[in-house]
C-alpha cells in the first residue's frame, strides 16, 4: 500500500509540473498559396465567356425568361461569404484571402487595394486583378479531392451560364484549358463570376435557373489558369461588362463608393483554421499531389503524437494560449506561443511522446483572436497504478460484432464500457465463484470503446475496442 501512495504522490508532483509549456520548439512555418501572379483568365478565354453570357441573355429574352428587367432593378445585392466548409469537414474554417482587387491601373508592381494595401497582383502584360482570391486552407487539393470547401450563391439571382468537364488540377499558367465556372445575374442586372471550380462538382440547375442566397454552386477546385485550388469571385455592375465592382468599401476603392457585404468582414481576418492531431509530420506534395496529411484522431500511449495548429492571417506581436488536456480535464501542458511573423496562411506542430500517461478522450486546445478551437483524440493502452496484475488479460474477438469473451486468470467481477468522450455508458456486476466471462454488446453502435475491468482484487485494466 505504501508504494502505491508514493506512486500516486509523485504522479501528481509531476502532473503539476507539467501543466506548464512543454520542452519543445515549434516547427512548421509559413504556408506561401500561389506565390505567381498571372491573370486568372487569358483575353481570349475572358472574350469567349463575354461572348457566351451575351449569347445565353440574349436566348433567355427571347424565350421571355430572364428574370432581370431594367424596369424593375432594384438596388444591388447585399452578398454573403461564397465559401463554406461541408458538413463532413473536420476543420473549424476552410479558407483564406491570397488577393484583393487591383485599383492601381498601372504595371508592372504598382498596387493598390480597396485598403490602400498591396494585397492584390498584377502583371507585365497590363494586367491588374480583377476579383476576390479565396483559397482552401489547410491541404487544399485533400479538400477538394473530398470535397470540403464548398462554393455558394453569394446572393439570389439566375445562372446566366456555366462551364463545367474542364482540367482541374492546373498548376501553372502556361496552360489554356478553360475553367469551370457559374455566372449569375442579380435583380439589379449585376453578374458574379464563380471560377476555378472543380470539375463535375458543380450545381444541376442549368442556365436560366433560379439560385438562392446561400445555395450550393460547386466545390473549390483548379480549373483554367491556377496553381492551387482557389475560388475567382469576379463582380460587374451590368452585363455590359465594363464596370467592375470591388465588393469591399475602403478609402482606395476607386471603382464603388459602398460595400457589397451585408458583414464586410476586416481587411486581416486571424483566426484558427484548424486544430488537428497527426501521426507524423502532414507532408505538403508539390502541385498537385494531394498532401499527405497523416490525420489520425486515434493513438497508443507509447505513439508519437503530433498536435498541430493552423492558422490564417497570422498577426505578429500576438500568440496563442494552447492546451493539452487529459480525459478527466487536468492539464497537462498550457502555454503561449507568440507569433513574430504576419503570414497570410502558418502551421506550426508539436511532436508528443511519452506523456499520455491515461486512456480515454484528451484534448488539445488553440485559443487565438478571442476564439478558441477543441478537437479531441484518443489514447488507450495506458496502464493505472493498479493495472499491472492483470498483464495478461484479453478481450476476444477484437473487433466485434455483438459479444466479447474475457480470458483472464483473475476473477472481474466488475467492467464498464466508456465512450469516446469518457462517458459510462454500460456496466457489469457480477458476484458469482466464476467472475465475468463474456459482455454481450449488441446494443452499442459502431464504433471506438473502452471496457474497463476490475477483479475481485481491485486491479484494473482498460481495453480498446472496436464493434464493427
Amino acid at each position: 500500500m505504501k508504494s502505491k501512495i508514493t506512486f500516486f504522490i509523485f504522479a501528481l508532483v509531476l502532473m503539476s509540473i507539467n501543466a506548464q509549456g512543454p520542452p519543445l520548439e515549434a516547427q512548421g512555418g509559413e504556408f506561401i498559396f500561389n506565390p505567381q501572379n498571372k491573370e486568372c483568365l487569358t483575353n481570349i478565354q475572358r472574350q469567349n465567356i463575354i461572348g457566351q453570357l451575351d449569347e445565353n441573355i440574349t436566348q433567355l429574352r427571347r424565350n421571355n425568361e430572364l428574370a432581370f428587367t431594367a424596369s424593375t432593378r432594384g438596388n444591388h445585392p447585399l452578398f454573403v461569404w461564397p465559401v463554406q466548409k461541408s458538413s463532413n469537414s473536420p476543420y473549424n474554417e476552410v479558407w483564406g484571402i491570397s488577393n484583393y482587387v487591383d485599383h492601381n491601373q498601372n504595371s508592372p508592381d504598382q498596387l493598390t487595394d480597396y485598403d490602400c494595401g498591396t494585397r492584390t497582383y498584377d502583371t507585365t502584360s497590363g494586367y491588374n486583378h480583377r476579383g476576390l482570391d479565396v483559397y482552401s486552407w489547410p491541404f487544399g487539393w485533400y479538400m477538394m479531392d473530398n470535397d470540403e470547401a464548398e462554393i455558394i450563391a453569394a446572393a439570389p439571382g439566375q445562372i446566366i451560364s456555366k462551364s463545367d468537364g474542364n482540367f482541374d488540377r492546373s498548376c501553372d499558367f502556361s496552360t489554356t484549358t478553360p475553367w469551370n465556372a457559374v455566372y449569375v445575374q442579380h435583380s439589379d442586372g449585376s453578374v458574379a463570376w464563380y471560377g476555378h471550380l472543380k470539375s463535375g462538382s458543380l450545381t444541376s440547375k442549368g442556365v436560366g435557373d433560379m439560385v438562392s442566397e446561400g445555395e450550393f454552386l460547386g466545390v473549390m477546385g483548379s480549373s483554367g489558369v491556377s496553381t492551387g485550388p482557389h475560388l475567382h469571385f469576379e463582380v460587374w455592375q451590368d452585363a455590359t461588362y465594363t464596370n467592375l465592382i470591388d465588393p469591399y468599401a475602403g478609402t482606395c476603392n476607386s471603382l464603388n463608393s459602398d460595400s457589397w457585404w451585408q458583414t464586410q468582414k476586416p481587411y486581416l481576418n486571424p483566426g484558427i483554421n484548424a486544430v488537428l492531431t497527426h501521426s507524423a509530420q502532414p507532408v505538403f506534395n508539390a502541385c498537385p499531389t494531394t498532401e499527405t496529411t497523416n490525420r489520425s484522431d486515434n493513438f497508443d500511449t507509447a505513439d508519437n503524437i503530433f498536435c498541430a495548429l493552423y492558422l490564417k492571417d497570422q498577426a505578429a506581436g500576438t500568440s496563442v494560449n494552447l492546451k493539452v488536456i487529459r480525459p478527466d480535464n487536468t492539464i497537462l501542458y498550457d502555454w503561449d506561443f507568440p507569433l513574430n511573423a504576419n503570414y497570410f496562411s502558418s502551421w506550426w506542430y508539436w511532436p508528443f511522446s511519452g506523456v499520455f500517461d491515461m486512456n480515454g478522450a484528451w484534448k488539445w486546445q488553440a485559443t487565438y483572436n478571442g476564439a478558441t478551437v477543441t478537437h479531441n483524440f484518443n489514447v488507450s493502452g495506458a496502464l493505472s497504478i493498479n493495472e499491472n496484475t492483470l498483464e495478461s488479460t484479453s478481450i476476444f474477438p477484437n473487433p466485434f460484432n455483438d459479444i466479447v469473451y474475457i480470458n483472464s486468470q483473475a476473477k472481474i467481477k466488475k467492467t464498464n464500457i466508456v465512450d469516446m468522450l469518457g462517458k459510462t455508458i454500460l456496466n457489469f456486476v457480477d458476484t458469482s465463484t466464476l467472475g465475468i466471462k463474456e459482455l454481450n454488446l449488441d446494443l452499442l453502435s459502431k464504433g471506438v470503446y473502452f471496457v474497463i475491468l476490475e477483479s475481485d482484487e481491485n486491479e484494473k485494466k482498460t481495453i480498446k475496442l472496436i464493434k464493427n
